[in-house]
């Protein structure tokens, strides 16, 4: 019977890009409309709330993608130095590193037989590839990809921000507060769920926590905008 290709997905192969673009969407409706509760809260005109608010997009854009491609590129950089550092240990001492890949099969309930026998058949096959799997805990669905996070975290920074903006855009001076904080919990929730729902969790937690965070930082930048206002 010959063999058929695995083709099933799962859902943390998406991992990666999925985590950068929750954060960047989520950092960007937040960031953006505390801003803009803020700086209205201290008695700012219109026009000044809403150039205010691009330019934290832009910035914020700007910054999540810095951030994530340093941060992940550091990971990527651990993980080539352990790469290297097994493959020099593979030739120094390669008979003892098909044993240490023995031990790590019993400790997951192998017998030593085997084991052996598994350790051997995958050190001929690929041994780096072994080593980097079941001793290091390295695999292509976590491999750090710092590009991909930089480019994911800083369009989904941006399409979040946009939406607060457009808000403000829309809104009457009068009522700028209020719809930019009821729209932005919305779109928040909104954004809770559908990433629980791709990464496979519980929506109405994933709603909950998006939503109820966001909403404590929107009050606590509009309460000190008020404040600040006050003292001006």
């Amino acid at each position: 019977m010959r063999a058929r290709r695995h083709t099933e997905q799962h859902r943390s192969d998406s991992i990666g890009w999925l985590r950068a673009a929750v954060l960047g969407a989520n950092d960007g409706i937040v960031s953006t409309a505390s801003l803009v509760l803020g700086v209205a809260a201290a008695g700012a005109g219109h026009q000044t709330i809403l150039l205010t608010s691009v330019s934290g997009l832009i910035a914020g854009a700007m910054s999540m993608a810095a951030g994530e491609f340093v941060s992940v590129h550091s990971q990527e950089d651990t993980e080539k130095a352990d790469l290297a550092r097994e493959a020099a240990e593979l030739q120094q001492d390669p008979t003892g590193e098909q044993r240490e890949l023995a031990r790590i099969y019993i400790s997951r309930g192998l017998d030593k037989t085997l084991a052996d026998q598994v350790a051997t058949q995958l050190t001929a096959h690929d041994a780096l590839g072994a080593h980097a799997r079941d001793e290091l805990g390295l695999s292509a669905v976590t491999a750090a990809r710092p590009m991909q996070a930089a480019l994911a975290s800083a369009a989904s920074f941006a399409v979040g921000a946009a939406l607060p903006i457009a808000v403000v855009v829309a809104s009457s001076p009068a009522h700028l507060l209020f719809w930019t904080a009821m729209s932005s919990l919305v779109f928040l929730a909104g954004l809770g769920a559908l990433s629980a729902r791709a990464g496979g969790a519980p929506v109405w937690a994933g709603t909950w926590r998006v939503a109820f965070w966001g909403c404590v930082a929107m009050a606590v930048t509009a309460g000190a905008g008020a404040l600040f206002g006050a003292v001006a």
